[in-house]
């Protein structure tokens, strides 16, 4: 043994834990669609969104030869052509993560190499950072050798995730004949599962989907191994504690443990929001933090009679389940806080991570367009074809472009993908309410129903506004990578959460991350709320919306329940963060004016709407 210990200071539970204590959410199609082959070497998860199979073709045809190997098309004729499509792209990625992995290994010590960066990434109180900081102050050269190997040895890499968004699940047939277990969410779940990924989670997002969660408890591939643990993972994002319970319970009853359930914030992300009844995010993860253990001796006392009575399977204690965040998160202080009050696992960084192209796929023009948004060119808009509030930046070329054909008359996008083709309301065979035949149909019935003309008009925007999300959400890749995903069609459409207007400027992989770990401050937003602040105020913003909606529309006093229940919960949300504890005197200072702020607005709207 040395006189540094070395020998003994390295655990095998050290050894499996997380390298980081962040992980790069999936966002949009494209643009962590090839997140770990970028960032997966130097520890860091990501998650990749597998829902556009055309992408990942796309995806294969650029990587195999930046992998010296030949590229062989997977044709749309063939069997199951979604599934192998996926299964082939994911041991790509997996392969070529491996490569650079080993390489880094073998680098040297020096500056500039990318072992160095990968120990200079680590967050300071990591144990083998500590380790590496020790290496780097040595003078004997024996000593050093001997500390360089062991660092070498724990050099591990981030997790290869996906994401499955449940509520893209179209049926697929074969000439009229439904193909069995070939939806769309299955496929890909099904893609994924006979992957070679190791140490990887397929994320669940958008709520409980029975068919695709019965086909996954057919899959072995998320058997307990015989380490005790599980090659492939599932994790669950939920909006709050009751959906993980319900989601959980259901799960565990098919003999499925669920290891991580990732929280987002309703309002206050990126993409797609789900909005709860006014209930927020620190209350939501002190409910977490209060009955964690609670919920997991709850899904365990299913699970395990279940896996025993479903598959013969003995499991004496539970799994380990993680519970994360994500969603506004902008500050060293912010990320530090979620783990050390509230015991967060990790946390999500998205939105940020979009101005860094060494760790994200967005082409330049709309790189152009992040760094310059301000709140005015965001909004959360009515722009999704599935009619769920969608994060939007205004300006770029797929908006552009959708104007370009409204004024001309042509309003709806080519549906070339189908993948949100859902609406029968005019057509046997679902269509997209994004396309062009859709919109006509719908824009033909609005005026035959002689609507007054202020009805009529914000019926035609809500028509008008959806967008196709496929391409435009893939097309930065395509861009990038000089590919074409859809001939003539080349517009992009990106999702950043409100976050993105306090981050102003591209910047390198290493620069954020010193970001999230307080080593750096690339804030360009000197009076950013905290992400408290701000999704309490985006909620109030959206209780506003939907109060004038209600009365437009002459919905109010249906909904006037509904809404006292909204406003109810925003208040014993603000009367929670009043008694939070151990922020530093000027966050507390700015934290406490911003809540009374924000009972005066409630307190208005209670005077005009008589919720109590």
């Amino acid at each position: 043994m040395s006189e540094l210990g070395v020998d003994v200071i390295l655990s095998p539970i050290m050894q499996y834990s997380p390298v980081h204590r962040f992980h790069i959410p999936v966002m949009g199609l494209a643009f962590t669609i090839d997140t770990p082959i970028k960032v997966a070497r130097y520890g860091i998860s990501s998650v990749i969104s597998i829902v556009e199979d055309k992408l990942v073709e796309m995806m294969r045809q650029h990587y195999y030869p930046t992998a010296n190997k030949e590229y062989f098309p997977i044709s749309t004729k063939e069997p199951d052509y979604r599934a192998k499509r996926i299964t082939d792209y994911l041991n790509l990625v997996h392969s070529i993560v491996q490569t650079q992995v080993e390489k880094l290994k073998a680098s040297a010590f020096e500056t500039g190499s990318e072992i160095v960066k990968y120990f200079e990434l680590l967050p300071e109180n990591n144990t083998v950072k500590q380790l590496y900081r020790q290496m780097v102050k040595l003078n004997d050269p024996f000593e050093k050798l001997k500390l360089e190997e062991i660092l070498r040895s724990q050099i591990r890499a981030g997790s290869i995730d996906v994401n499955i968004m449940t509520k893209v699940d179209r049926d697929n047939f074969i000439n009229g004949e439904l193909i069995t277990d070939g939806s769309d969410a299955v496929s890909a779940l099904r893609g994924y599962a006979n992957s070679k990924l190791t140490n990887s989670s397929v994320v669940f997002s958008a709520g409980l989907n029975p068919r695709l969660y019965n086909y996954l408890s057919t899959c072995s591939e998320f058997n307990l191994n015989e380490c005790g643990d599980f090659n492939k993972k599932i994790i669950v994002k939920v909006s709050d504690y009751r959906s993980a319970l319900i989601q959980g319970k259901y799960l565990a009853k098919k003999g499925l443990w669920v290891s991580e359930f990732r929280i987002e914030s309703g309002l206050n992300c990126g993409g797609h929001a789900f909005a709860t009844d006014g209930i927020l995010l620190g209350p939501i993860l002190e409910e977490f933090k209060t009955n964690k253990q609670e919920l997991i001796d709850s899904l365990f006392e299913i699970y395990q009679s279940s896996i025993f009575r479903l598959k013969q399977i003995q499991v004496k204690d539970p799994a380990p389940l993680a519970i994360s965040v994500q969603g506004g998160i902008g500050t060293a202080e912010e990320d530090q806080y979620l783990h050390e009050y509230y015991k967060v696992d990790s946390t999500g960084w998205g939105t940020p991570f979009l101005l860094v192209p060494e760790a994200t796929t967005v082409d330049q023009k709309t790189l152009d367009l992040l760094s310059r948004a301000g709140e005015a060119d965001l909004e959360l808009s009515r722009n999704s074809p599935l009619g769920i509030r969608f994060h939007y930046l205004k300006g770029t070329s797929s908006h552009k472009e959708k104007l370009e054909r409204i004024r001309q008359n042509k309003a709806g996008s080519p549906c070339t993908e189908k993948h949100l083709a859902f609406n029968t309301e005019f057509t046997k065979e679902p269509i997209c309410t994004a396309s062009k035949k859709y919109q006509q149909l719908k824009l033909e019935q609005l005026q035959s129903l002689k609507l007054p003309t202020e009805e009529y008009n914000r019926q035609k925007t809500e028509v008008l506004d959806k967008e196709c999300l496929c391409i435009g959400l893939s097309n930065s890749a395509a861009i990038n990578y000089k590919q074409t995903l859809v001939k003539k069609l080349d517009a992009v459409t990106i999702c950043p959460g409100p976050n993105i207007v306090n981050f102003s400027r591209q910047v390198s992989l290493q620069k954020m991350i010193d970001h999230i770990y307080g080593r750096d401050n690339i804030l360009t937003s000197p009076h950013r709320p905290h992400m408290f602040i701000a999704e309490l105020y985006l909620y109030i913003d959206f209780l506003k919306e939907k109060l004038t909606r209600d009365l437009e529309s002459g919905l109010f006093q249906k909904n006037k329940n509904a809404h006292a229940v909204y406003y109810q919960h925003l208040l014993e949300g603000i009367s929670y963060y009043q008694t939070l504890p151990r922020f530093s005197h000027t966050e507390q200072e700015s934290f406490r004016k911003a809540l009374e702020l924000a009972v005066i607005e409630l307190d208005c709207l209670n005077i005009q709407f008589e919720f109590q």
